[in-house]
């Protein structure tokens, strides 16, 4: 008669019965369901991917505190609010005109070769504004100094193209990279500031950016070290630029106002804590709201997108106009700071999945070999519209009301929203 073979435990035991002509095992045990790997595991098992993402988080969490960092240290020397928005101001328009050079360097050159000697310039230019801050030299070289900073490598858009190119043939891994990237943003964005506030805060004035420099230089090197799944270099690209690549104008402007939308929040939220006393609880609310945009952008990333990015597009944007109405009436019709916490964390869910498909839309209509540039430019027109938004809700909270300032958020989303719509009706 049969025996059990060694492995079979007397709970596994099969039990043996004889039919007509033939015997017969059969195994009463339970069976255990195996669930497939979920799609951010099955992302991260391709070789290499955790490595380059490791580097470009610890790269990428300095871009949320260097213009915190430089205003605490500026303001905290100098005296001067003004001044130090001024020189952070002078920093983002620097990176708007010389972050597409670089990014079109990295996209002919290769991103080892273009990111870390950009990065150690930045890293120059940052430790410059501390020396300059520290020794009392002329406000001068503190624009001077800043402006340097503007080589800094757009480290997610290098690791979009990265993914780009090894998920070339699976559109459905794509999106869930790009989700992914986008929920990292927001957690860098959101961590950013509020570890800059409290190095400045306990240690000293410039522990913000000397940190923020060790990181970006380290995590640059990272990154950088990663050659395997880097994409190839185009040393003679023959496709145009991608401000002339068809659809592409269209989306830049709509960044732009998608860009008005977090700069006006930013500055109507601090504006409307501070005039209710609760200025200090500013950051918390505004990172509530990156959170709601960080966790939409993971479960965005899990779902099976329905339909073409373009189509989906409208869509998201209209779902962001609606979401971006409950903080404006949060503040409006209550004036209470908790409800408008919980509104922005709500207007927060709708962010990700818009900013995921507008980055899909650029990675689809940028010509091919110049992908780093093409979201680079997204990226400087989000930038932008940042400093416009600012500038907008700022006049109308000081000249208004603060509550009234989150119209101009509502506004900026329903202006995306019409040139999409416009776009999508009347093409180019």
């Amino acid at each position: 008669m049969p025996q059990p073979s060694p492995r079979d435990t007397p709970d596994r035991i099969p039990l043996w019965t004889v039919t007509a002509d033939a015997v017969v095992a059969v195994d009463f045990t339970a069976r255990r369901r195996v669930r497939p790997p979920g799609p951010y595991r099955r992302l991260f098992a391709l070789p290499g991917t955790r490595a380059f993402t490791a580097g470009n988080l610890i790269a990428r969490l300095p871009m949320g505190m260097f213009s915190v960092s430089a205003v605490v240290m500026i303001a905290g020397t100098r005296g001067s609010y003004a001044l130090a928005g001024a020189v952070t101001a002078t920093g983002l328009a620097a990176t708007a005109l010389v972050a597409p050079w670089i990014a079109r360097l990295v996209d002919r050159y290769g991103q080892a070769r273009v990111a870390v000697p950009a990065a150690l310039f930045a890293a120059l230019g940052s430790l410059a504004l501390v020396l300059c801050v520290r020794r009392g030299a002329p406000d001068w070289t503190l624009f001077a100094a800043y402006a340097a900073t503007a080589t800094t490598p757009n480290t997610g858009g290098m690791s979009r193209a990265r993914w780009a190119h090894l998920l070339a043939d699976t559109p459905e891994a794509l999106h869930t990279a790009n989700s992914f990237e986008q929920a990292a943003d927001e957690l860098c964005f959101m961590l950013g500031p509020v570890l800059a506030a409290f190095l400045c805060g306990t240690f000293f004035p410039e522990a913000g950016t000397l940190t923020g420099v060790a990181l970006l230089v380290t995590g640059v090197l990272l990154f950088a070290a990663q050659r395997a799944t880097q994409p190839p270099p185009h040393r003679t690209p023959t496709a145009r630029s991608p401000l002339r690549a068809a659809g592409m104008p269209p989306l830049l402007a709509v960044c732009l106002a998608t860009g008005a939308v977090f700069g006006a929040t930013e500055v109507v939220t601090i504006a409307f804590a501070d005039a209710h006393g609760h200025r200090a609880a500013a950051g918390a609310v505004l990172a509530l709201q990156a959170a709601g945009s960080c966790v939409a952008g993971l479960v965005y990333g899990a779902l099976k997108p329905s339909g073409p990015a373009e189509w989906r597009h409208p869509w998201c944007l209209a779902a962001m106009t609606a979401m971006l109405t409950l903080p404006l009436l949060a503040a409006t019709l209550t004036g209470s700071p908790a409800l408008l916490a919980v509104a922005l964390f709500a207007a927060g869910t709708a962010t990700a999945p818009t900013m995921i498909t507008t980055m899909a839309l650029v990675q689809e209509r940028t010509p091919e070999g110049r992908l780093n540039e093409g979201m680079t430019l997204a990226v400087t027109g989000l930038l932008g519209g940042i400093a416009c938004g600012s500038a907008a809700g700022g006049w109308l909270s000081e000249h208004a009301a603060p509550a009234a300032g989150f119209g101009v958020p509502v506004t900026a989303a329903a202006v995306a929203l019409l040139i999409s719509l416009a776009h999508q009706t009347f093409g180019e």
